[in-house]
């Protein structure tokens, strides 16, 4: 049985990507100490956007930005946004608009709907698609706006 789950994840984690991050933490001696990232504007690839549940059991669109230059290079910020109100999906909704995907209709019908449009949102991107990344904060919670969309070359 245990040989499933190991082969599941096989197929399910990007094992190049996290090679590549193996790698690059080696190459730059990580630690798991990064420094605390200000708010402020960065220049973000999207390196994971899932449907996941909450340490309550809630919905969740997790989202990981990885900083590409400058003092904060390599460093990871993370959007959670919950969505089980209306309100939550509405602004996940925008922010999947904001990244500029060939995926269209970006709507919600239902949560497995949900989970498969964003790996198709991620899948179109990744690679493809960074970003200039407004991180900054509003009533206590951590804001993340694209003000700008750069094409890979």
């Amino acid at each position: 049985m245990a040989n499933n789950v190991w082969e599941q994840f096989d197929k399910e984690i990007d094992l190049e990507g996290l090679q590549k991050d193996i790698k690059d933490s080696e190459e730059n001696n990580v630690q798991g100490n990064y420094k605390e990232v200000p708010h402020g504007n960065y220049e973000v690839a999207i390196t994971k956007l899932e449907l996941a549940a909450s340490k309550k059991g809630d919905p969740m669109v997790k989202v990981w930005f990885k900083i590409l230059t400058g003092e904060y290079k390599n460093s990871l910020l993370f959007m959670n946004q919950v969505i089980n109100q209306g309100f939550q999906v509405h602004i996940v909704n925008d922010f999947l608009k904001s990244l500029d995907s060939s995926i269209e209709p970006i709507q919600f019908e239902s949560y497995s709907q949900y989970g498969s449009m964003l790996i198709d949102v991620f899948e179109d991107i990744n690679g493809h698609l960074e970003y200039a990344l407004e991180y900054g904060e509003n009533k206590g919670f951590n804001t993340f706006k694209i003000t700008e969309v750069f094409e890979v070359e």
